[in-house]
């Protein structure tokens, strides 16, 4: 006869089963065992792909009690072709509105440097401007922005918003902005040489953006670099296909077009 010996361990220490949580797009959870931080992004059969705020990629295998979401273990498993239906997004991350018109353009523009500044901003935030009723321009460079400043004249009910390429402090951007910035002009920029460098290398496929040396043209020195054709516009095209959504942008670019957009549709 078999002997019965009772289970001493106490309840706290008995592992209890963990909550099943289906792995949607856009779900950030926690592996476990490495730390690694991301949203799903894939999810096949017995692995999960995460991609953290630097667009590293990760797969991780469905094992039990295998991730942390909000900071409580779950298991991930995938998600039933049946699922519930989740909200439609826009490329910048909003909620898309189904049917919705664009709004008749407003007083207020945003404007950029160039057309390839223009081009990434109808790219990932499009949707969202027509909505809005945000209307995007292209400066071709940032000499001429105090003049189109006072052609402009912009008040409380049109306010300018300007996007610049390398704003860093001392710089002949900078100084420019100074002296137009006030209560209805906002001037915000990102730290790269162009907009090209905005889109993170893992989009377009490279392991980092070169560096070149002053006194040569950077876009066609990025090309030579990386033994694409000296065509900028051909480069170009390739770099935009790159990008799908706002995952495939720097936050120093993100960050900078939201308070744009923010702050000419502020009531």
């Amino acid at each position: 006869m078999r002997s019965y010996s009772p289970d001493l361990t106490p309840p706290w220490k008995k592992s209890r089963p963990a909550p099943e949580v289906p792995a949607e797009p856009d779900l950030v959870v926690e592996e476990v065992g490495t730390g690694f931080c991301g949203a799903v992004i894939r999810c096949e059969a017995g692995t999960v792909t995460l991609e953290d705020r630097f667009g590293k990629h990760r797969v991780f295998p469905l094992e039990p009690r295998g991730f942390l979401l909000e900071g409580k273990v779950v298991t991930l498993v995938r998600p039933s072709a049946a699922g519930p239906a989740r909200p439609a997004r826009t490329a910048s991350g909003s909620i898309a509105v189904p049917g919705a018109r664009a709004r008749v353009a407003r007083a207020g523009r945003i404007y950029v440097e160039g057309r390839h500044d223009a081009e990434l901003v109808e790219r990932v935030w499009g949707d969202d401007l027509r909505i809005e009723g945000v209307v995007v321009e292209y400066l071709e460079g940032i000499d001429d922005l105090p003049s189109i400043v006072a052609d402009f004249a912009p008040g409380p009910d049109a306010r300018l918003g300007v996007l610049v390429d390398h704003l860093v402090p001392g710089s002949k951007e900078s100084r420019i902005a100074d002296r137009v910035t006030g209560a209805d002009v906002l001037v915000v920029g990102h730290p790269y040489i162009d907009v090209w460098e905005a889109v993170k290398p893992s989009s377009v496929g490279i392991p980092a953006w070169p560096s070149i040396p002053h006194g040569q043209d950077w876009k066609t020195g990025v090309c030579r670099a990386l033994g694409w054709r000296e065509n900028t516009g051909a480069a170009w095209q390739r770099i935009l296909s790159g990008v799908r959504s706002y995952r495939d942008l720097e936050p120093e670019l993100l960050g900078r077009v939201e308070e744009l957009i923010d702050f000419v549709t502020a009531p």
